[in-house]
């Protein structure tokens, strides 16, 4: 009898452990040289989903997703071993009917949150995803306080300015990078390192003229700024800092489905799992306005260091 309650106490414990939703990844298997979906039914739903990332100590995990005209930014917590349902976090007041938030980055102390956005006071409620898309957008700031993040303020000069600044990434010390066609770099659109100097404020930003060599419209950068994926039409591209400077970056080789856009290049706080983006338009619209698909992906970082080393 005492055997017989045992093997049912070990069964119980099982059947509940089957349908925890625990770990660092959602209690998903993790991916191997081939790329998956990640987290189907909790961040890819049939929506429009961009840029999954996690905090330094997996206990946030943030990704923007297309709702009712607006790009909004949303999260789950890992709280006791549960990741929490995953919900929308507002950035903007509670008039501004349509807005974009996208393309989160954390600092290190998860406390900060930077993100691409466009000021709300540039445009009508009435504005369309087609006419957003053609206003410059600019790098946007949230502070998480007392466990809740609050609404954003635009990043001050240098970093925001009139021109276009997109896609940021903050490494370890708190210098950001991010993606401007402002004056003075190699043409186009090239990513900028903007030095951190401590309460909020940045040093004039550097050009890094190696993405515009190569066409990247996204980049991620390693928090120890030692190696750089970039993301261009052709699917992605590493390069490794040596001695200072970038090295010549090396196409990385994965299945790429034509007609589809490959972006939001961005590795897991523990080195071990790539993370993409890839959107589709299925319609004759300009920019976001004609996307009808958008997934988020992830797969051994291997792919990316056994092709770059």
């Amino acid at each position: 009898m005492k055997k017989s309650l045992f093997v049912l106490l070990i069964l119980a414990v099982f059947l509940h452990s089957c349908h925890e939703d625990t770990g660092s990844y959602f209690g998903r298997a993790t991916p191997d040289n081939t790329p998956e979906i990640f987290a189907p039914d909790i961040v890819n739903t049939g929506s429009i989903e961009l840029n999954v990332v996690f905090n330094n100590t997996f206990t946030e995990m943030f990704f923007s997703r297309i709702v009712d005209g607006s790009f909004v930014i949303h999260h789950s917590e890992l709280i006791n071993g549960r990741w929490t349902a995953v919900e929308p976090i507002q950035m903007y007041a509670d008039d501004i009917a349509i807005s974009v938030a996208c393309d989160p980055t954390i600092t290190a102390d998860g406390k900060t949150m930077y993100f691409l956005g466009v000021d709300p006071e540039l445009y009508s409620n009435d504005v369309s995803l087609e006419k957003l898309y053609r206003i410059p957008p600019d790098i946007y700031e949230s502070k998480k306080v007392n466990g809740k993040w609050q609404h954003a303020s635009k990043t001050a000069f240098p970093v925001s300015t009139k021109h276009f600044e997109s896609y940021p990434i903050v490494v370890n010390d708190g210098s950001l990078y991010f993606q401007s066609n402002r004056p003075g770099g190699a043409g186009g659109r090239d990513t900028y390192r903007a030095q951190h100097l401590g309460d909020g404020k940045f040093e004039t930003p550097i050009s890094i003229s190696l993405n515009s060599e190569a066409n990247a419209t996204s980049s991620y950068i390693s928090p120890n700024e030692d190696y750089l994926i970039a993301s261009n039409p052709e699917g992605f591209q590493v390069s490794f800092k040596e001695n200072g400077e970038w090295q010549s970056p090396k196409r990385v080789a994965l299945p790429y489905e034509k007609g589809w856009i490959y972006f939001c290049p961005y590795m897991s706080p523990d080195g071990k799992y790539f993370f993409f983006t890839r959107r589709y338009s299925g319609i004759a619209k300009r920019g976001w306005a004609g996307v009808t698909e958008g997934e988020v992906y992830w797969v051994s970082a291997d792919v990316i260091f056994s092709q770059a080393n």
